[in-house]
């Protein structure tokens, strides 16, 4: 009964949820639409709990696509986000955004894609993707672009997209390489590193973890970027304060300091997988203090040697088309190695190539 009773309730919320749609102004990604038992939905405020539960239990998701971390940027881009029911169930979300005739997943975030149920299988993907280029197409939108999500940050194998892209005959426009520690499989530090750690040792240095920012961006990271590449970081200080307060297990700071004075730092972005190094940066006496090869020595050995991974980040410029060939050794002589970030373009018009997929 209670089965039965909750299957109701669900059927009546998404009737409700598509009369609201449909009564709306019919502008841009703002109407539903529904095809071979698979209905698209616009996001809308409404739906914010049904989306970031979804988001907890995906295969493929971290809480950068949650909607408090999306939306902090709302000002700066339109949202354009989708949902995907089959039936009553919720099976995919898509964060994303639009400009003109372009589709983003997402412009705002670091990775995208499309969102999917951990009982998704590939038969069940294809039909979903094609209903989403169909879509995308008759809304007047002629080209998709999704970053997809990096194959460390996923639960379970997730590489569905990444088939049908070839399949849609879609274009690679961008790779970015991260520099990734397998935990599982560790190849241990170079001794270059271990040298900066004993330098830290006879310099007495301390690490702090914190949930405080000022000191690191203002005394470490805002004066770098400015003087050396003429750069800001991507959150300001109220916008990185704002997120830790939404997500205060995922996001820390870790402050390296000398004799009480702050000599460097990083910000630490943590999902299931992996810790990911959102910020690094220290000052003029890095190499002197072996301040930076201190810090890492501690959150790889200690702090997240729980986690299957440890994500340097990139080390890339000019849309993935040029290496920070020092950057990157750097962080390789910790045991770093390549994966790639793929961003693809797809034709919306490509629909039709999977027609004739499935023999």
């Amino acid at each position: 009964m209670d089965v039965v009773l909750k299957r109701c309730e669900v059927a009546l919320k998404l009737k409700i949820i598509l009369v609201l749609h449909h009564t709306t102004k019919n502008n841009f990604l703002n109407t539903a639409a529904t095809h071979n038992s698979l209905t698209v939905i616009p996001y809308t405020s409404r739906v914010k709990q049904e989306w970031d539960q979804f988001v907890d239990k995906a295969i493929n998701a971290t809480f950068l696509l949650k909607r408090d971390f999306m939306e902090y940027h709302q000002d700066r881009f339109e949202d354009a986000s989708l949902l995907f029911y089959k039936k009553e169930q919720l099976v995919a979300v898509l964060p994303a955004n639009s400009v003109k005739d372009t589709y983003y997943s997402h412009q705002g975030l670091t990775y995208g894609g499309l969102v999917l149920s951990r009982k998704a299988k590939l038969t069940e993907v294809i039909p979903l993707f094609k209903q989403l280029l169909v879509y995308l197409e008759q809304e007047g939108i002629t080209q998709l672009q999704l970053k997809q999500l990096p194959t460390f940050y996923a639960q379970q194998p997730n590489e569905a997209i990444d088939y049908l892209a070839f399949i849609c005959e879609a274009k690679i426009h961008r790779v970015d390489v991260a520099s990734v520690i397998d935990n599982r499989r560790p190849l241990g530090v170079q001794s270059n590193r271990r040298e900066g750690v004993k330098k830290a040792d006879r310099a007495q240095l301390d690490i702090e973890e914190t949930t405080h920012f000022s000191q690191f961006w203002n005394d470490i990271l805002l004066p770098n970027l400015a003087q050396r590449h003429q750069a800001t970081p991507t959150h300001s200080l109220e916008e990185i304060q704002h997120l830790q307060k939404r997500f205060p297990k995922n996001i820390t700071q870790f402050n390296v300091r000398q004799k009480g004075k702050i000599v460097g730092g990083a910000t630490i972005f943590e999902t299931a997988t992996t810790a990911h190094v959102q910020y690094i940066s220290a000052n003029a006496k890095k190499q002197e203090l072996g301040t930076l090869d201190f810090l890492f020595d501690y959150l790889i050995n200690t702090r997240y040697a729980n986690k299957d991974y440890f994500d340097f980040g990139i080390s890339n410029e000019n849309q993935g088309r040029s290496l920070n060939t020092g950057l990157n050794y750097w962080k390789e002589c910790f045991g770093a190695r390549s994966f790639v970030h793929r961003h693809y373009l797809f034709d919306t018009s490509a629909h039709h190539h999977l027609d004739t997929l499935a023999l």
